[in-house]
């Protein structure tokens, strides 16, 4: 079972320089939406994961890690 990682998110967000309210403006959504998925109130849907993936130039794996 694989469980997202938010704090590995968050480091790809920073890596990027790109800040919150764009990215949450390109995948089509409001910030609040977007601070929900990353404090995981709400799934993160798959298209917006590839779609942010995409944004970071990253592989949507990278937002996830196996759970123990």
């Amino acid at each position: 079972m694989y469980k997202i990682n938010v704090d590995r998110i968050e480091e790809l967000i920073k890596e990027s320089g790109l800040k919150k309210g764009y990215i949450a403006k390109k995948l089509d959504t409001s910030i609040t939406t977007f601070r929900r998925w990353l404090l995981e109130e709400t799934p993160l849907p798959l298209l917006k994961a590839v779609e942010l993936a995409d944004l970071l130039e990253c592989k949507v794996d990278d937002f996830y890690e196996k759970e123990i």
